[in-house]
């Protein structure tokens, strides 16, 4: 085997994962395909944007499809994200055009791409609390909490067209964004709207802001098809294995993992050296569980997801046994 046809199978291979936690999250998409591509294939950080972003123009729309024949996409907001952030994800690229060739592009791509990566792992430990928050609130009957019937949401058009323009530069830049800085930013404009369709509002704005900054980098970037189809080639069946899985494994531990992904990764492409990043991120593994423990007890909830999922399960029968006593009941 050559060494170039070798190249190919590990950048498939690699693709084929990222997709696996694409289906299973609905996020890390170009959050994790662009570091691999830099820290590990030694990719230019703007040829692994311009190929990634290209990639995830076809993955996206697998998953968007999905949601939309369950309905679980609101088509209004998606109509103000579009407005802003389509745009601003061309923009994006031209800003960096602007910056002109060589090193100067490269070093500000790198080191923006690192900037939204630690942005991306603390959003997700942000989102983590926003749910728990709701959940709380829901079983305390202080809020609406998580819906379970589609609810009624009244689009703000102007602060989610800002989102828009935010998250299409952060993408059109950096590739990295779509799946996590914009969806964090519609749990906060929409606390009302349900998990299903805040994903399923995200993934469909994001076709037509992934395709807007894959063209525009396609015209202005450094596009390379002989990165961009391995790819595609990975991607597309990885995204379709872990949406199928999505309803069988723990997305929550998941999605922890890819924060410590997202923050190594982080750390690597602002510059900061081994022995700094292996303190940083041991302190936070170290660290962070407890926190989040502290967080779930002052809550009301027990310190371990896994201690509450047993409770679940063991109030289940109890709640099926008195129904059944009921009903025979004269």
């Amino acid at each position: 085997m050559t060494k170039s046809a070798l190249m190919d199978m590990m950048l498939v291979f690699a693709a084929f994962g990222v997709g696996i936690v694409v289906g299973l999250t609905g996020m890390g998409g170009g959050a994790l395909m662009t570091p691999v591509l830099v820290l590990v294939f030694g990719v230019p950080p703007l040829a692994a944007v311009s190929s990634d972003l290209v990639a995830s123009a076809v993955m996206k729309p697998v998953g968007s499809a999905v949601h939309l024949r369950r309905g679980t996409v609101n088509l209004e907001l998606v109509k103000w994200l579009i407005i802003g952030s389509v745009p601003a994800a061309f923009s994006g690229v031209l800003i960096l055009k602007w910056l002109g060739p060589g090193d100067a592009a490269q070093t500000t791509v790198k080191t923006a791409l690192g900037a939204a990566l630690l942005l991306a792992a603390g959003l997700l430990a942000v989102r983590a609390y926003l749910r728990l928050q709701e959940r709380a609130k829901s079983r305390s009957g202080q809020g609406t909490g998580l819906p379970h019937a589609r609810p009624l949401i009244s689009a703000r058009p102007l602060v989610t067209i800002v989102l828009g323009v935010f998250g299409g530069l952060v993408v059109g830049m950096t590739s990295v964004g779509s799946g996590s800085l914009i969806i964090i930013g519609l749990m906060m404009i929409y606390p009302g709207l349900k998990a299903g369709q805040l994903v399923g509002t995200d993934l469909v704005q994001a076709v037509p802001l992934v395709a807007a900054a894959a063209v525009s980098h396609s015209l202005f970037g450094e596009l390379s098809l002989e990165l961009t189809l391995p790819l595609i080639l990975g991607s597309v069946p990885g995204v379709f294995l872990g949406a199928q899985l999505s309803s069988r494994l723990n997305g929550g531990f998941i999605r922890r993992a890819l924060a410590v992904v997202l923050f190594a990764s982080g750390l690597k492409m602002l510059g900061v050296d081994t022995l700094p990043t292996a303190i940083l991120l041991a302190g936070a593994v170290l660290v962070a569980p407890f926190v989040w423990m502290a967080i779930r007890r002052s809550k009301g909830f027990p310190a371990l997801a896994t201690s509450e999922m047993r409770q679940r399960r063991s109030a289940a029968p109890s709640a099926t046994h008195t129904l059944h006593s009921m009903e025979r009941q004269p």
